[in-house]
């Protein structure tokens, strides 16, 4: 069985998401690929269906209504993690996040053996194509915040290009993930780094969406500003201990 799954979230995602597929089974090395779809009306989940008889690594789960990013990334995983797989990724479908560098994540985790691998917009400058430039500084500077606020080191707190190994997930209890938008891509690197899980940031080139709409609203981002601070103060009464 292969050892490696890419979660990929979809909402009215008909644009991208057989290019996405095709882009990631061609790659050098072998991923399956999980779509998680939210009752996409646009037929997203019908495209994937008909590739499913093409790729027998491709699967989906299908969710009925918009339930949010963070909640079809926590089902992916529970789903990635019953099924034995050991290297679990997370991407955009819009190739925002390049596909060719799931490698460059993968060989970081299984060679290098880091814990989690990010793939990270500003550990080299700011690497970001396509976005206005408020844009841009409202992105790098949530990272300053969320530094300044939890200590954490991580240059791309705010990511969601990463491969995590399972021992990760299982030491993370995935039902007490709280946050659906941009705060559980910090949510998730907080409870890793608080596991004192080894984590790595490898640059990559972040490119904006050329098709499809993007998901991103003021409720999300105001979500992660307030959510930063509520992860810090319920740390102090947590104990991180990784059960063997």
């Amino acid at each position: 069985m292969n050892n490696c799954i890419v979660v990929i979230p979809t909402y009215n995602e008909i644009e991208n998401v057989e290019a996405i597929i095709r882009k990631v089974f061609s790659l050098a090395h072998p991923f399956d690929v999980l779509i998680i779809d939210d009752g996409s009306p646009d037929g997203t989940a019908n495209v994937v269906k008909t590739l499913m008889t093409e790729f027998s690594g491709l699967h989906i789960a299908e969710r009925k209504g918009k339930l949010g990013l963070g909640t079809a990334y926590i089902h992916g995983f529970k789903w990635a993690l019953e099924r034995g797989y050991e290297y679990i990724f997370e991407m955009d479908a819009d190739f925002s996040h390049p596909p060719e560098d799931l490698i460059k994540l993968y060989k970081a985790c299984a060679i290098e053996g880091h814990d989690v691998a990010i793939g990270s917009r500003y550990i080299t400058g700011v690497n970001v194509v396509n976005w206005p430039i408020n844009r841009v500084l409202m992105s790098y500077f949530a990272g300053t915040y969320v530094r300044m606020i939890t200590g954490m080191k991580i240059m791309d707190p705010t990511a969601g290009f990463i491969c995590y190994t399972a021992k990760v997930l299982r030491a993370i209890n995935l039902d007490n993930i709280r946050f659906i938008g941009y705060a559980f891509q910090i949510e998730m690197k907080f409870n890793s780094w608080k596991y004192g899980f080894d984590i790595v940031e490898v640059p990559i080139i972040f490119t904006d969406r050329t098709k499809g709409a993007s998901k991103m609203s003021r409720g999300i981002f105001k979500e992660a500003v307030l959510g930063v601070i509520n992860l810090k103060i319920s740390s102090y009464f947590k104990r991180y201990i990784v059960k063997h």
